[in-house]
């Protein structure tokens, strides 16, 4: 058969051949089989992707929650102050209250006879009272306070129009340390301990002069 035959013979067909409708219920069920059908086969790679994202979601929750507690921890780190810090904002802050309240001095006596003296039965301690005047330095009086979480001394001191606090008690350090000089609030500061005492100056003071104050103190108090 060639083709100009078979081609006849195709048209015949089409033209003679009895056409039968499927009924409506049956092309139904056949449309819902292939939707289902279409479904299960993209169903793994829907659920698949969503593992991935979830996944990756779940990585990046950790990675920020790692990056939170990390931070929180370095700020921790850098908000807690030292114990010399904490002490230096405590002497500052006593410093500026005797200043504010007017009450420099619960003994006013520029005799170091007369204040060392007045710590008795008040203190646990005797803190070493020495009058600086020859050197610019004359002492004032004294007082109680209250820093480092237990009573202290202050014994006060002048320089012109300048005051100067000077805070002493009973050092717990083995051995003594070297003077270190800060600044806080604009305050200048000493701190060291010697001879079983802990000391700490503070005025308004340049640091050039803070540095006689502490060194004409401590030659008394080595002599």
């Amino acid at each position: 058969m060639n083709h100009h035959q078979d081609s006849d013979l195709s048209q015949a067909i089409k033209a003679q051949a009895t056409r039968f409708e499927a009924p409506t219920a049956l092309r139904e069920r056949l449309g819902a089989a292939l939707i289902k059908a279409d479904a299960l086969s993209s169903a793994p790679a829907r659920q698949g992707l969503w593992t991935s994202l979830q996944r990756q979601w779940l990585g990046m929750g950790v990675a920020f929650a790692c990056g939170v507690i990390a931070s929180f921890t370095v700020t921790l780190f850098h908000a807690a102050p030292s114990e010399q810090e904490r002490v230096a904002q405590e002497v500052v802050a006593g410093h500026v209250r005797s200043l504010m309240v007017a009450h420099l001095a619960d003994v006013d006596s520029s005799e170091q006879h007369t204040v060392k003296p007045w710590f008795s039965g008040k203190l646990d301690f005797s803190p070493p009272v020495h009058d600086l005047a020859k050197d610019g330095f004359p002492l004032v009086g004294g007082r109680l306070d209250y820093l480092n979480q237990h009573p202290v001394a202050a014994l006060v001191y002048r320089r012109q129009q300048h005051t100067i606090n000077l805070f002493v008690w009973p050092s717990s350090d083995t051995s003594p340390h070297a003077v270190k000089l800060l600044s806080r609030q604009g305050f200048n500061m000493t701190d060291w301990s010697e001879s079983g005492m802990q000391y700490w100056a503070v005025s308004d003071l340049n640091s050039a002069e803070m540095q006689a104050f502490t060194q004409s103190l401590r030659q008394k108090i080595n002599d």
